[in-house]
């Protein structure tokens, strides 16, 4: 006997992406036009001028050490606490946490795995990307500097470009690239430049970062949004391999489908013969047995007690003679009652 798959933690949500429509029509999937290529050159040019400013010490390493000096950490106290807050939202880990369940909620209402592989995918290019950049630079930051003046590069340091300003620009700014008109786009853009810049500027007042870092960090992070089009084509191939992973899972689990047997071939009809006139009486004769009915079976013999039999009269009475009454101690029989005399009142 076989039984229903017991459903497993994953299948409310195919489930549900299994309706339709899979995607709303009125939300469009952005390309790469000459606009859009036209800013991913121009900031990839932005991101190259940066790396040659601080390689060969110019006077954007000046301007670093310039405002290290400044500390403004210490000109500005009165907001540090608020500072020490308001850098969490570059952070990848609480910011990843907070983004994806908003994408995941739309995934649900949407009924489809673009936001989040969206989203996956953006944060995989930004640890390629910016990951790679710290590694192969190795830039001490201010805390970290050892000789004033100097660039600080090849050390063994991370943190040129920033880090939290990367993810920032990215996190944030995947809500923009994902929104579903374009008035939430507007919006959703100027929201997260805003908070970008936000946090770039914070890790500089901490003196966490150079200032040259912060704006690696900016460009870094937009040429990750500039080039997510590039990416889409791969998107919808990963949701529909996710999918079809799925099929086959719930294919193997519930066992193959039988196969429909297949339809016999038509061939050609078949001329039929006329009945010849012994056949049709022959068949009016059956036809009349069976409407008679099926003959009874014939009725066992009945057995009867060996003797002579009495007549009724002469049969013994099944109920006992006499009164049906229960019997009493203290009544008397009726021949006896009626001879004996009546005892005597106080009356008589």
């Amino acid at each position: 006997m076989r039984t229903e798959p017991k459903a497993g933690r994953w299948d409310w949500l195919f489930h549900r992406l299994d309706r339709e429509p899979q995607r709303p029509t009125h939300i469009d999937v952005p390309r790469m036009t000459r606009h859009r290529a036209a800013l991913f050159g121009a900031t990839l040019a932005f991101y190259l001028a940066i790396v040659w400013l601080v390689v060969t010490t110019s006077w954007l390493v000046r301007l670093d050490w310039q405002v290290m000096f400044f500390r403004p950490y210490q000109q500005w106290s009165e907001i540090h606490a608020f500072v020490d807050y308001y850098v969490v939202l570059g952070q990848r880990g609480p910011t990843a946490v907070m983004v994806a369940a908003w994408l995941g909620w739309r995934s649900w209402r949407q009924h489809t795995l673009r936001p989040l592989l969206t989203l996956g995918a953006s944060l995989l290019l930004l640890n390629l990307t910016v990951g790679a950049a710290k590694i192969g630079m190795g830039r001490l930051g201010p805390h970290y500097a050892t000789v004033i003046g100097s660039n600080e590069m090849g050390m063994g340091g991370d943190i040129f470009p920033s880090g939290h300003t990367a993810n920032a620009v990215v996190t944030w700014g995947i809500l923009a690239y994902l929104a579903s008109t374009p008035r939430a786009r507007r919006w959703l853009s100027a929201l997260s430049a805003v908070v970008a810049l936000g946090v770039g500027m914070s890790t500089v007042y901490l003196g966490t970062h150079w200032l040259s870092d912060v704006l690696l960090g900016w460009a870094a992070g937009l040429l990750i949004l500039l080039a997510l089009p590039w990416a889409e084509p791969l998107i919808a191939r990963a949701e529909a391999w996710i999918l079809d992973l799925r099929d086959r899972r719930r294919a193997r689990a519930t066992g193959p489908v039988p196969a429909p047997a297949p339809a016999a071939p038509v061939t050609a009809p078949v001329r039929l013969k006329p009945r010849p006139a012994a056949t049709a009486q022959d068949d009016t004769a059956a036809a009349a047995r069976d409407t008679a009915g099926p003959a009874r079976a014939p009725r066992a013999p009945a057995y009867l007690a060996p003797g002579p039999h009495t007549a009724r009269s002469e049969r013994t009475p099944v109920t006992p003679a006499g009164s049906r009454r229960p019997p009493h101690p203290e009544r008397l029989p009726r021949s006896t009652a009626t001879s004996a005399p009546r005892p005597l009142t106080n009356g008589g």
